[in-house]
């Protein structure tokens, strides 16, 4: 059977995951009657709740006799771990474009990483029913995008389709009959060559592991394109580390390979099909797993660098060991290890101490789904602000700058720029308008954006669109100036009174409502002036045997703020920490007794 293999890239919310559920329902993947779920590939209840593809998938399609392994490719350039490797897997992209935004940060950031690799790409202009879409310009603009990224002829010579791929069709001409998919099939088949690899198949066998996954049943299971070879179940073979150096021998358990929705055991894995392979107890992402005569490594994609670190720590609050069973750090120590096994964009490095540990990424957000997935499981952790990474070179101290898009209603771009291009230090490459938009490009440091995405929403009153994407490492830009206000601190262990969280309502904003646990130390609200303030919120009302009217009229509170994880990770400033559990995020200081916090503030 003819064999292609293709990755479906795109910026986050062009619309990949439903194009792919599209492509499934048209090749008869579904029976009739088969009871299915809208974004199919979206499988993790995160991507489900947030509406974003963080871990890369495969699928397999059959049409006219030729079997479509697609590779469907998170969005978020926090994931770019998993988009550098898939794209060594595959021979062809279908870069996705919304056809009214045009090509976007991530955009440039995953087409840079396919043409490097020298894959012809196939552009499909989503979206063009939309009533704001300019297909034309989009398609200018993606050409400009493929010559800014120094693309070969060959690859500006691309095909480009018209579609909606929430309707299911795709048509080579913008007025076509606009029925179904077949254009987009009928151009993969013709536009992308079969696997190099075929030509291989009497060489002994070796393949690349690009994705690590887990079974309840079977045990580790190792993804990848067979580069040369052919493989039964139950051979022995040898995995290799990139210097060559044997990591393991093990016996093949199981093969299996994407057939529609499902993972379904073969017999026999050829050259050029993207497989999975089970038995291996050590062998991980990047490693060679061959037949034995084989002693020399695949060259694996290098993978960018972290860019910040946070520090996971045992909880250590009064409310600690409520929620969550997970607390000792040993516990903690092993689930990120296990997390950095699968996704080698982490880095996981233990603090003097041992009671702590260093997790450097990608991004805020990156550590926000980790941080998620934990306290799901039953973890409880406390959190310290995020840390940028720097980098010496040559006695300079560089740290890493990212480019910044952002697209505003006009009124608010003055606000934006401000804050992009003043305290944070920020450099504005590019501004335009279109339609009362305006898109704004920028250079910031990543120490000036930690913690502006919430008051981004707020200036842009909620209206504005941010996306970020690493550009370079650049010599250090000075001090950026952290959070303005000051918090208010609980002096007391107890619950919170509603009567003293109304008298305490016009010293600043609440994080906390009433009758919630509260302990000395925690943070429950922030200060309207730029110092911290030491508060009961457990006084109650004074009880007299005098009977007014007025007096005794409802307490009446103001509902408080509550922060999402990733906004209370970017709000505490180096002193303070996130104490997470299963059922609740709290904010609180570092040390919980004011007098350390007196002898900590000296000292340092």
């Amino acid at each position: 059977m003819d064999l292609r293999n293709i990755a479906i890239i795109a910026h986050v919310d062009h619309g990949k995951t439903t194009l792919v559920d599209e492509l499934l329902k048209q090749s008869g993947t579904y029976r009739e009657n088969q009871a299915t779920t809208e974004r199919a590939m979206d499988s993790n209840d995160l991507e489900r709740e947030r509406g974003i593809t963080i871990l890369a998938k495969a699928t397999s399609v059959e049409w006219k006799g030729t079997r479509i392994n697609i590779v469907d490719t998170p969005g978020h350039a926090d994931f770019g771990g998993e988009v550098e490797r898939i794209l060594s897997m595959v021979d062809g992209v279908v870069l996705l474009v919304d056809a009214a935004e045009g090509p976007m940060p991530q955009t440039k950031f995953v087409t840079s990483k396919a043409l490097a690799l020298g894959l012809k790409p196939i552009v499909v202009l989503n979206k063009v029913d939309k009533p704001d879409a300019e297909p034309d310009r989009a398609l200018d603009e993606v050409f400009d995008l493929f010559a800014s990224l120094d693309a070969n002829d060959e690859q500006l010579d691309f095909p480009s389709l018209y579609a909606s791929g929430r309707n299911g069709w795709c048509d080579a001409e913008l007025d076509g009959p606009r029925k179904d998919l077949s254009a987009l099939f009928d151009l993969v088949l013709k536009h992308v060559e079969p696997p190099k690899q075929i030509a291989k198949k009497d060489q002994p066998f070796s393949m690349l592991a690009t994705t690590l996954g887990a079974d309840p049943f079977i045990g580790r299971l190792l993804t990848g394109r067979v580069e040369s070879g052919t493989l039964k179940a139950g051979t022995t073979v040898n995995a290799l580390s990139r210097d060559g150096s044997r990591v393991e021998q093990f016996r093949v358990t199981k093969i299996l390979a994407f057939r529609g929705l499902s993972q379904q055991p073969i017999e026999l894995a050829e050259a050029g099909d993207i497989v999975s392979l089970a038995g291996m107890s050590k062998a991980t992402v990047a490693d060679t797993i061959c037949d034995p005569s084989i002693t020399e490594a695949i060259p694996a994609q290098p993978i960018d660098p972290p860019t910040i670190t946070v520090t996971f720590g045992i909880n250590d609050s009064p409310l600690a060991g409520r929620d969550g069973d997970k607390v000792q750090s040993r516990v903690i120590r092993d689930r990120l290890m296990k997390e950095a096994e699968s996704n080698v964009a982490i880095k996981i490095s233990d603090t003097p101490g041992g009671e702590a540990f260093e997790v450097a990424g990608r991004g805020e957000l990156q550590m926000g789904v980790l941080i998620e997935n934990m306290r799901r499981e039953g973890f409880e952790l406390s959190i310290s602000r995020p840390q940028v990474l720097f980098r010496e070179e040559n006695g300079q101290r560089l740290e890493p700058i990212e480019e910044v898009t952002i697209d505003v209603d006009d009124e608010y771009s003055g606000a934006v720029i401000e804050k992009l291009t003043g305290p944070r230090k920020g450099e504005m490459t590019e501004m335009r308008q279109n339609a009362g938009k305006t898109r704004i490009i920028a250079l910031v440091p990543s120490r000036g954006l930690i913690g502006y995405h919430g008051e981004f929403l707020t200036d842009t009153r909620g209206t504005g669109v941010m996306n970020r994407v690493f550009h370079e490492w650049a010599p250090h830009k000075g001090a950026i100036p952290g959070r303005r206000a000051g918090v208010l601190i609980s002096m007391e262990n107890g619950t919170s009174v509603a009567y003293a969280l109304w008298n305490l309502e016009e010293r600043g904003k609440m994080f906390i409502g009433a009758q919630e646990p509260i302990y000395q130390g925690m943070i429950i609200g922030e200060h309207s002036r730029d110092n911290d303030l030491e508060v009961n919120p457990l006084k109650g009302k004074k009880l007299t045997n005098v009977r007014a009217s007025g007096t005794d009229d409802a307490v009446r509170l103001t509902t408080p703020v509550t922060l999402t994880l990733e906004q209370a990770i970017a709000y505490i400033d180096d002193d303070e920490l996130v104490e997470v559990t299963p059922n609740a995020i709290r904010l609180r200081k570092r040390y919980l007794d004011p007098h350390e916090r007196k002898r900590m503030a000296k000292s340092a």
